[in-house]
């Protein structure tokens, strides 16, 4: 199907109002046009629960599509007792919702890497520099693998995908520990070094002192076949784009605002709501 326009959006984070003014800012119309999602659907925001009922529903009327990101994981992390709500999030209406079983079914089900278009790749985080695209493609299937499993299956892997510390990559990694690993690049990665070591602690902008030896994971600059679109990474404000690499996450839920990147040109349009939740 061709579609009219597609817009990649940044993280959400259950800024619902944010999220339905950016609509009508895109006039966006879902018989149309399409949009993606960088992950990140829930957390922060005043409405979780009304921002992942309509993007489930956009996604299976084929109007949308997402990939999933760390929040989204802690939410299926909390459905399965592997973990608490965050103090920070908002996420408790969608235990407590009729159709909470059917969202949190259809959310392990969402892919970690998507293909918005033949020029692109989509992830919450990014693709550290000792990966090529097919690489992660393999490693994202094998991520996807483990929470689509049983149930039984699920609630084994969803308490190893958490460590304050982060694993290094090597040849012989397996398990559990390789899960985390993927997992953590996927969807939790700022800094890293050139061997794809991570750092979690860093999260300012790209003008403060970064630790010793570690860069964006974009700095490393890597020939990619494909720009690789990513959200996660709030306090750039979606202002980095470069040949590689194109941030999304405005920054919404810390008082900014949503972005949207239109595939087709890179036109970017904002939201002029930002979220209406205090952090």
């Amino acid at each position: 199907m061709s579609f009219r326009h597609q817009y990649v959006i940044g993280d959400l984070q259950g800024c619902h109002g944010a999220y339905r003014q950016l609509l009508n800012t895109l006039n966006f119309d879902p018989t149309q046009d399409k949009l993606w999602f960088a992950g990140d659907l829930v957390a922060r925001g005043e409405d979780s629960l009304n921002t992942l009922r309509d993007v489930k529903a956009l996604c299976e009327q084929g109007a949308a599509a997402t990939v999933l990101g760390n929040h989204d994981l802690n939410l299926l992390a909390v459905w399965r007792g592997a973990t608490k709500i965050k103090k920070k999030d908002r996420t408790a209406p969608i235990f407590a919702a009729e159709d909470s079983e059917e969202l949190l079914q259809w959310l392990r089900h969402q892919p970690i890497l998507a293909y918005p278009d033949t020029h692109t790749v989509l992830v919450h985080a990014g693709i550290p520099p000792h990966w090529s695209l097919e690489d992660a493609e393999g490693y994202a299937q094998q991520l996807e693998t483990q929470l689509r499993g049983s149930l039984h299956h699920l609630d084994r892997v969803l308490p190893h995908l958490y460590s304050k510390t982060a694993d290094n990559w090597h040849a012989d990694i397996n398990g559990f520990t390789k899960i985390r690993a993927i997992a953590n690049y996927f969807t939790r990665m700022r800094l890293c070094k050139q061997d794809g070591s991570l750092e979690f602690s860093f999260t300012s902008s790209l003008d403060q002192p970064m630790p010793v030896d570690f860069l964006p994971w974009f700095a490393w600059q890597v020939p990619r076949a494909r720009k690789i679109l990513f959200g996660h990474w709030a306090a750039l404000k979606g202002e980095v784009d470069l040949p590689h690499a194109r941030a999304l996450d405005g920054g919404c839920v810390w008082g900014n605002y949503l972005l949207a990147y239109r595939l087709s040109d890179g036109k970017v349009i904002t939201s002029s709501a930002d979220c209406s939740v205090p952090q």
